[in-house]
């Protein structure tokens, strides 16, 4: 206070107001100091663990276990595409590159009309019964028969000299009209139908009695009715050859069949 007694009195107070700024920062730093210092020092140090690392390796049960669940199939399985898949996928794919084109697009609308005026022709022709083949194609020939086949009469044809004499001349068409009409004398001869020459094939299949006979005559009829009606004059031997079995196979069944009272 000698000290301070010597200055004047505006040095002496900035030297207290130093001085309380002083001491105001020395209390401050202790106080934390002394806050600070029993927590440091109570607090344990933390145990680092081993020096060593030790690892553990699963045993291959656990391992195979793991491989059969799902959750553990990281590889997708991609399912191989067959030579018909890639094909039909090109196809597609070149087909929708030509039909981007304007050349396509053009083809595709009036192909589309096209086949659409096809298809209606198609079916107003097998509405009116016209054998379309035929139409496009050559005219069918008349085979020239030796006696009127409308009004024939079973009764007077001697069917073994007529049969022989078409197959010979290489008439099938005739042959087989004439082995059907021998079928309905057989059946008129034993009195299983009554043979008039206005009915039709179908009205006599009504008068078969019940047994494998009707069967057996609708393939006969089916057969003969594509034959004569079809106009297949061009018949083939190996195919009258398939026609002659069926009827030889019905006489065969009707030589079982007891005759009608």
């Amino acid at each position: 206070m000698l000290v301070l007694s010597a200055f004047a009195p505006a040095a002496r107070r900035a030297i207290y107001l130093v001085l309380v700024v002083v001491g105001i920062g020395l209390a401050s730093g202790a106080s934390a100091d002394a806050v600070a210092s029993p927590a440091a020092v109570a607090q344990p140090a933390r145990a680092l663990g081993p020096s060593k690392v030790q690892f553990r390796h699963p045993s291959n049960k656990t391992l195979r276990e793991f491989r059969t669940q799902r959750e553990f199939r990281y590889v997708e399985v991609r399912s191989e595409l067959s030579a018909w898949d890639i094909f039909w996928m090109r196809f597609w794919r070149w087909l929708g590159e030509l039909l981007s084109t304007d050349a396509g697009r053009l083809v595709w609308k009036y192909g589309i009309y096209t086949l659409l005026v096809v298809a209606l022709i198609f079916v107003v022709l097998k509405l009116l019964d016209v054998d379309v083949t035929r139409a496009f194609g050559r005219a069918a020939r008349v085979a020239p028969l030796a006696y009127d086949a409308d009004v024939e009469n079973i009764h007077a044809l001697n069917f073994a000299e007529q049969i022989a004499a078409a197959e010979a001349a290489g008439n099938y068409r005739l042959a087989v009209r004439l082995g059907y009409l021998h079928i309905l004398k057989d059946l008129t001869d034993r009195g299983l139908i009554r043979w008039q020459p206005e009915k039709t094939n179908h009205d006599y299949l009504f008068e078969l009695p019940d047994g494998p006979l009707p069967a057996a005559f609708q393939d006969l009829t089916r057969q003969f009715e594509y034959v004569w009606y079809g106009e297949h004059e061009d018949l083939s031997a190996a195919q009258y050859a398939a026609t002659q079995t069926t009827r030889l196979a019905f006489q065969r069944q009707l030589s079982t069949i007891r005759q009608a009272a």
